[in-house]
């Protein structure tokens, strides 16, 4: 199949794609990475009337640190995954995500705040947003505002961006070096949506305890989902063998997922389990931590 007939604008600056946005409203839909956009326009799951192409606009490419690690609308997949401060165990919970989001193709041109925006309930970087404690800044007639991710994800494909709003980029709080984060993910092959998967992120005090906790599933629910019942008792504890096990319960306890060909809902909320026990595991390692 091919797309509905649309318009197009290539917009050079913010404000520019905005005024497109404003004048079109819902409407128009924003183009960056395109890779979940293009084929659900080709299949006519969506027909927008305007495409905003913000390709152009150099400012949203921005891939920095400054008080917290800035990815803008248009920065790729890609780009994360050959960052030259990637391999510090800080920010093993994005590095592990970038590898493993749908296969290398895609992540040439898929963006992570465009993966946001489109909220699919399997997707990898709503997650893992939801375990760093994301913030996404939202342009909207009144200015632009940052979004926690939990008050960002609003339920399948909807978020907080309103119509005739863009998303300029996603902020990560900057960690401390007693910090790492993990995500474990299974598909049934490269490029698929998960059967399941988990995004970790721990910070750990002095003295060995566990200073905050990050746990977040995807493919568990209409949106990817936090775990606070094990954020909770994960807090303020010194990592074990038993407490590991006790947040991977909680989370077959909160996932919700959709009985499909990939598996049962019985399956589906097991497999979430063992993959934050895994992921858990896997982030207290690279911390220098056994349990």
């Amino acid at each position: 199949m091919i797309p509905a007939a649309f318009d197009y604008f290539r917009a050079h600056t913010t404000d520019e794609a905005f005024a497109h946005l404003q004048q079109y409203g819902a409407e128009a839909r924003v183009l960056a990475g395109g890779q979940s956009l293009i084929p659900a326009m080709r299949f006519r799951l969506a027909r927008p009337a305007v495409l905003v192409d913000i390709n152009a606009i150099g400012d949203l490419s921005a891939l920095r640190m400054n008080g917290a690690l800035l990815v803008g609308a248009i920065a790729r997949d890609s780009d994360i995954e050959r960052a030259p401060w990637i391999t510090d165990r800080r920010w093993s919970l994005i590095r592990d995500v970038s590898r493993v989001v749908a296969d290398p193709v895609v992540r040439q041109m898929g963006t992570v705040v465009g993966s946001l925006c489109h909220n699919d309930p399997a997707g990898d970087w709503t997650a893992a947003s939801l375990a760093a404690r994301a913030e996404v800044t939202v342009r909207g007639k009144d200015g632009a505002r940052d979004v926690k991710i939990d008050e960002f994800l609003v339920d399948s494909f909807t978020t907080a961006v309103g119509e005739g709003e863009m998303a300029l980029g996603v902020h990560f709080p900057v960690a401390d070096d007693r910090t790492a984060g993990a995500y474990q993910k299974v598909e049934r092959k490269v490029g698929d949506f998960a059967t399941a998967a988990a995004a970790v992120q721990l910070s750990l005090n002095a003295d060995g305890t566990i200073r905050e906790a990050g746990v977040a599933l995807s493919a568990a629910g209409p949106c990817a989902v936090r775990v606070d019942e094990a954020e909770q008792m994960l807090r303020g504890q010194r990592p074990s063998a038993e407490l590991i096990r006790a947040a991977g319960d909680a989370a077959s306890r909160r996932s919700a997922p959709q009985a499909d060909l990939r598996g049962s809902v019985e399956y589906k909320k097991n497999l979430a389990g063992v993959l934050v026990v895994r992921a858990l595991r896997q982030a207290l390692s690279r911390l220098g931590v056994q349990a």
